[in-house]
């Protein structure tokens, strides 16, 4: 283990030296890289990573991004990416480092933070500092270390109390993919104050075919009564690596509806952990999934239920094809105490080709006995019965078949809550599963 870390503990000392940075956060960075070499990088022999081999991941040269560089994209060029053309509040990072020249930053209201994650702590943010000193080294997994000791910059939100955003916000990261093993960190920090309300799309492109890795963090903290809408797409390129944490904490009444959208990379890893830690929260968790060739896209899950009268549901939906493979592995842990909870997590996956696989996991971990939680998971092929069923009124095969796998992406895409989002996102998806060969020839 020792000689997987040491390239990139090397990294951290000299990262430490030439990096400026507060005082109070260098302690934060050293506990998250001891954290790192402590763990390593998992491997299948990992419960949480049996399904997922990280070997390439492992194997990269190790080459983090340190200085920021635009790479010749202008702004006119962000229009081309997905959510690049809505009016929104924008805020672009190439290679994990913010772009001003390529943000929109016009419509952000006034007592609002919305902005970077550097300028913030040079700044001296104190919510901020408050915020990051909370976090402890020793309840987080390879990846967070990781990207507690390297990260540079991000987006930080903060929404104070009875606020609501009306105008959407854009967070997009570009990776160049350039020199292979170009590595970034994105930090992301979004707090809502009590009954404040947000909408954020959060989405990861790539520019070239070099094999990259991004290690994202994201971060969201719901007070009393607030609510906000959280949209993740990636969609980078089918050599890079993409490995991401999404944690979420809602307090008492709090609403979180998220979704997850992933198309690219050719293995994606989303770690989704969600703490309803206040009496009334609710959360609905959405994702989809469509893989080709030999990606790999994965989404790991744990809702914790630690107060009573609770609401969370989970929908999650795969399409694949080729020799691709999906996993999901999602646990609902009701701690002792949270009663009246009303809990569902539910995985469906469809597959295209004989060679495509899916492993799922679905859990319930409950020590409350006034509950109502279910699970379920299916692995399938199209329906025959629907298809007859299609074909009996008049629909060709093909037709009908296009228009099953429509309907089972729809599933997920249409409760985005966001219009333009929610069309956009379902004109790409639907046109690149018109593309597909397999949809036509499937049985």
């Amino acid at each position: 283990m020792m000689k997987e870390t040491e390239p990139h503990a090397e990294k951290f000392r000299r990262f430490e030296t030439e990096t400026k940075q507060p005082a109070w956060l260098v302690p934060l960075r050293e506990a998250g890289m001891a954290r790192f070499c402590e763990l390593g990088f998992p491997t299948p022999r990992d419960e949480d990573w049996r399904f997922t081999n990280l070997a390439p991941v492992a194997k990269l040269p190790f080459r983090p991004v340190l200085k920021a560089s635009v790479h010749g994209l202008t702004s006119e060029t962000i229009g081309r990416f997905t959510f690049g053309g809505l009016a929104a509040i924008r805020l672009v990072f190439v290679n994990g480092h913010f772009a001003p020249e390529l943000s929109a930053e016009s419509l952000k209201p006034a007592g609002v933070q919305i902005g970077s994650l550097a300028a913030a702590l040079a700044d001296g943010s104190t919510v901020l500092q408050e915020y990051l000193a909370r976090r402890s080294a020793e309840d987080v997994d390879s990846f967070t270390a990781l990207n507690t000791a390297f990260f540079q910059d991000g987006a930080f939100i903060h929404v104070p109390a009875g606020i609501v955003v009306e105008v959407p916000i854009h967070l997009l990261f570009i990776s160049t993919g350039s020199e292979t093993g170009a590595t970034s960190h994105p930090r992301t920090v979004i707090l809502v104050d009590a009954r404040g309300q947000a909408t954020v799309l959060e989405n990861y492109v790539s520019l070239d075919s070099a094999p990259s890795f991004i290690n994202a963090f994201t971060e969201l903290e719901l007070g009393e009564s607030a609510g906000l809408e959280h949209c993740k797409f990636q969609d980078e390129s089918p050599s890079a690596f993409h490995v991401a944490a999404i944690h979420s904490r809602l307090g008492r009444g709090a609403n979180l509806l998220a979704h997850s959208i992933a198309t690219g990379a050719r293995l994606s890893r989303n770690n989704i952990r969600t703490c309803l830690a206040g009496e009334g929260a609710e959360c609905v968790l959405n994702g989809l999934y469509v893989t080709h060739g030999d990606q790999l896209a994965d989404h790991h899950m744990v809702v914790d239920h630690a107060q009573p009268h609770c609401n969370s549901h989970e929908y999650y939906n795969g399409i694949l094809d080729d020799r691709s493979k999906g996993v999901f592995h999602g646990r609902i842990h009701v701690h002792a105490g949270a009663q009246k909870t009303d809990a569902k997590q539910t995985n469906k996956n469809l597959l295209l080709s004989e060679h495509a696989t899916v492993d799922t996991k679905p859990q319930l971990e409950i020590y409350a006995d006034d509950v109502k939680c279910t699970h379920g998971a299916t692995i399938g092929q199209l329906n025959e019965e629907s298809i007859f069923y299609l074909r009996a009124r008049g629909i060709g095969l093909e037709r009908a078949r296009r228009m099953l796998i429509h309907a089972f992406a729809g599933e997920i895409i249409d409760r985005i809550r966001f219009a333009p989002a929610r069309e956009e996102l379902n004109h790409i998806v639907w046109q690149r599963l018109e593309a597909n060969p397999q949809i036509a020839e499937i049985s």
